[in-house]
């Protein structure tokens, strides 16, 4: 093995002690690990990030804020501006928590077939929404936002979730040290899925740094027709502009179906009702575990389940 980092202090400990607002609580979330699932392999510990424990309720907490408060300093966002972007669920409703927090106007364009719970949460916070073809996916929403964006510059800030770096700084500052040092710098593989790529991208970058030898594996849906809520199929999408397959030390494809089985296992198994994102991010790596002799697995579970509770597959088997 090569020369390891040392692992880094976590800075905000504000999750532990008591926050100032609920912005603070923004980080610094468990690893949790997965035993029985993962049980057939006994030489390999399996971990995850439970990205639910952000105050918005999953992963996109975090490049949310730092988009915002990156454009705050460079003077782009203010209280005369409406932010404006385009989400399938989650980075539109961190988006809402912020703001609403923050003071800010927001504005959405989402696919209309999104979980009928994100629609409502969406809705309590009081966002507006534009609805596109779910034909189109989140496709359909990017190129509606950019149009939208184009006509009226002077009303918009345009966050960009796709193509700001920012996003992708965001888990490279806090996603990646956090997981680090929750292992003690033991992490020897690293799998995360592929939306916007920033979770994947930002974490990844910032590991391989900590650890040249830590493996990063990405994973994305196996079709672009999927029911992988968040995930791209980037063969056939719009290619996210922060985006760099070379990151990857591999890359996986999933099936709709493993990654439902793998969530109802979560719940029935392991007692964690997790997002079908978080199913997906178990696939992939129960598929890494079954080739290597040993090692320490981390992924990320996004979300909870509460967002897909209206989903069929959970009446699977009963």
């Amino acid at each position: 093995m090569g020369r390891t980092a040392r692992a880094p202090a976590i800075q905000n400990s504000s999750f532990v002690q008591g926050a100032k607002d609920i912005l603070a609580l923004i980080g610094n979330t468990p690893l949790l690990p997965i035993r029985k699932v993962g049980a057939a392999f006994p030489r390999v510990e399996f971990y995850a990030k439970a990205e639910w424990a952000n105050p918005g309720g999953s992963v996109k907490d975090r490049p949310a804020m730092n988009i915002i408060q990156e454009a705050e300093r460079a003077g782009l966002m203010s209280k005369e501006k409406v932010l404006i972007d385009s989400t399938s669920g989650n980075t539109g409703i961190a988006y809402a928590m912020i703001c609403a927090a923050k003071g800010y106007r927001l504005k959405l364009c989402m696919p209309s077939n999104v979980s009928l719970e994100r629609k409502r949460i969406l809705k309590a916070y009081g966002v507006e929404i534009v609805y596109t073809d779910s034909m189109e996916g989140s496709d359909g929403a990017i190129r509606r936002v950019r149009e939208m964006a184009a006509e009226h510059p002077e009303l918009y800030f345009y966050a960009n979730q796709y193509d700001n770096p920012a996003n992708w700084r965001a888990h490279y500052q806090t996603t990646a040290p956090e997981i680090f040092a929750q292992t003690q710098g033991r992490v020897t593989h690293f799998v995360a899925g592929l939306g916007t790529s920033g979770t994947f991208i930002g974490t990844a970058r910032r590991l391989k740094e900590l650890n040249p030898e830590v493996r990063c594996i990405s994973f994305q849906p196996d079709s672009p027709f999927h029911g992988l809520e968040g995930l791209k199929h980037m063969a056939t999408a719009i290619l996210p502009g922060i985006y760099d397959p070379g990151v990857a030390d591999e890359n996986l494809e999933i099936a709709t179906e493993e990654a439902y089985a793998l969530t109802l296992r979560l719940a029935r198994e392991e007692g964690l009702l997790a997002g079908v994102s978080a199913g997906a991010a178990l696939v992939a790596a129960l598929r890494v575990a079954a080739n290597i002799s040993r090692g320490v697995i981390v992924t990320i579970f996004p979300d909870s389940g509460d967002k897909y509770l209206s989903e069929r597959f959970w009446d699977e088997g009963q």
